[in-house]
C-alpha cells in the first residue's frame, strides 16, 4: 500500500475555496431558517441566526487574513495553525491551545 504525504500548507486558492464553501453552506442554512421562521420556535431561530451570522463574520475576517498574509497564523501566540485544523474550520484564527484559553 502506498501512502501519500499530506501537504503541511494549504494554498491560498484552496483556502479561498474552503471559505467560499463555508460561506455558501451558512447562507443556505440562514435562508432555510428564515424561510421556516413562521413555523419555528422564535428563540431557537433567533439563536441559530445569530450563530450563523457570527460564523459569516469569522469567514470574512479569514478572507481578510488571506489578503494580508496572516491566514493560518494564530492570533494569540503567532504560531502556525495546523493545516488539519484549517481543513475542518477554515475560518479559525486561533490554535487549539489559545482557543481553549479564550473559552
Amino acid at each position: 500500500m502506498t501512502t501519500v504525504a499530506r501537504s503541511v500548507k494549504m494554498t491560498v486558492h484552496e483556502a479561498r475555496q474552503r471559505l467560499q464553501h463555508e460561506r455558501n453552506s451558512r447562507l443556505t442554512q440562514l435562508s432555510a431558517i428564515e424561510d421556516g421562521a413562521a413555523l419555528a420556535d422564535g428563540d431557537l431561530a433567533t439563536a441559530q441566526t445569530a450563530a450563523i451570522r457570527r460564523v459569516l463574520t469569522e469567514i470574512t475576517a479569514a478572507e481578510d487574513r488571506l489578503t494580508d498574509g496572516t491566514y493560518g497564523t494564530c492570533q494569540g501566540c503567532s504560531t502556525r495553525i495546523p493545516v488539519e485544523r484549517l481543513e475542518i474550520l477554515p475560518y479559525v484564527s486561533y490554535c487549539v491551545s489559545c482557543q481553549q484559553r479564550a473559552t
